[in-house]
């Protein structure tokens, strides 16, 4: 794991990378929750994001939204539109740095799964996402018509954050849609952190990526 500098349209942007297997590895960005809130790249499921995407051979990049820790800038209050123009420059940074790659994949936390479905809907480069307790009861999520790519939705069902109805009924929404295949992964007694059940998740990202091809 190497810490790295990523250019950001307010200042430098902290981040966090590991370098992938092989000579043209798939990528994975992942966006952590809501700055207002405490989030940061070093939230434990991102982190934990981060070791499972890189024992499978993944580049991964985690970093810091505008002015959360080390990134410069200031949180802007917009509804995540600074934040997803932090996350368009950090996968820029990603795809420079694999130029061989191909294939590219989305993981968000909570408020970062609400950025990160909506960077898939601006970046055709991303071919899977991974969403974890996305705010489905908080944010709306609309604009996924269509959603373009399948993916993963991982939810706990003793989450007092987000509701587990509300994601549930997400899930199935996006799922019901041409083309492509959402599954939704509920884990039992699971808190809104996955407090005590990250092995769980890890082994929910592990069997989904090992079906997909990637």
């Amino acid at each position: 794991m190497h810490e790295v500098t990523i250019p950001g349209p307010e200042g430098r942007l902290e981040a966090r990378y590991n370098q992938g297997n092989g000579h043209a590895p798939p990528l994975a960005i992942l966006l952590h929750p809501h700055p207002k809130f405490g989030g940061n790249m070093n939230n434990k499921v991102i982190y934990n994001c981060f070791k499972t995407l890189s024992l499978l051979g993944f580049s991964v990049l985690r970093f810091n939204y505008r002015g959360v820790g080390n990134s410069e800038g200031t949180y802007s209050g917009d509804e995540g539109i600074g934040e997803m123009t932090d996350s368009a420059c950090a996968l820029d940074w990603l795809l420079f740095n694999n130029t061989a790659s191909t294939k590219v994949w989305v993981i968000g936390f909570s408020f970062g799964a609400f950025i990160s479905l909506n960077l898939l809907m601006r970046r055709p480069e991303i071919q899977a996402f991974i969403a974890i307790s996305p705010p489905a009861d908080k944010y709306d999520f609309s604009f996924l018509a269509p959603c373009p790519v399948s993916g993963l939705i991982i939810q706990g069902d003793n989450d007092d954050i987000v509701n587990e109805t509300d994601v549930a009924l997400f899930a199935n929404k996006l799922d019901s849609q041409k083309a492509i295949t959402v599954k939704y992964k509920k884990i039992k007694n699971a808190d809104h952190f996955f407090t005590d059940k990250l092995t769980f998740v890890s082994d929910e990202i592990k069997k989904y990526v090992q079906q997909t091809s990637y």
